[in-house]
């Protein structure tokens, strides 16, 4: 993880993202709710894999906590960090070694005048990695609809 600085300044961005950084931190991702709080109910999620934007906090929740699962390794951790605390944009550059493979992404994040996220993109590098999380994404999505 790099180091942020921290300021006493606390616009609702930053407060945000504290909490975004904590949920990845604790390896948390992965509990709904605690996700679903951080989370606008209108949020709009931009998928590496699918082409259409997955709308609403249900879909969000369902898609980023997949992910975590499957890409939020011991070794997941973030590289580089791009902040506009005052327009509620954040780029966040990641690395994870998934099954011997390096993974390269990006999440850009908005957060929204309340510190919920209203907006997640994620892309990702290669190519060959992207086609593997999209197997394993795929596992992972008929395995939660089995278990309902």
């Amino acid at each position: 993880m790099t180091s942020r600085i921290v300021t006493n300044e606390s616009t609702p961005t930053q407060r945000g993202l504290a909490q975004w950084h904590k949920l990845v931190e604790t390896r948390t991702l992965g509990v709904k709710d605690d996700l679903a709080s951080l989370l606008d109910d209108n949020v709009t999620f931009w998928s590496p894999i699918l082409h259409p934007p997955q709308n609403g906090k249900e879909l969000a929740v369902m898609y980023l906590s997949g992910a975590a699962q499957v890409l939020a390794t011991n070794d997941f951790r973030y590289v580089r960090e791009v902040v506009d605390k005052h327009s509620g944009h954040v780029v966040l550059e990641f690395k994870s070694t998934v099954d011997g493979r390096e993974i390269n992404g990006v999440d850009m994040i908005h957060f929204n005048e309340n510190g919920k996220i209203d907006d997640f993109k994620v892309m990702l590098r290669p190519y060959s990695g992207t086609t593997m999380l999209k197997e394993k994404m795929l596992a992972f999505l008929q395995g939660q609809k089995s278990s309902l």
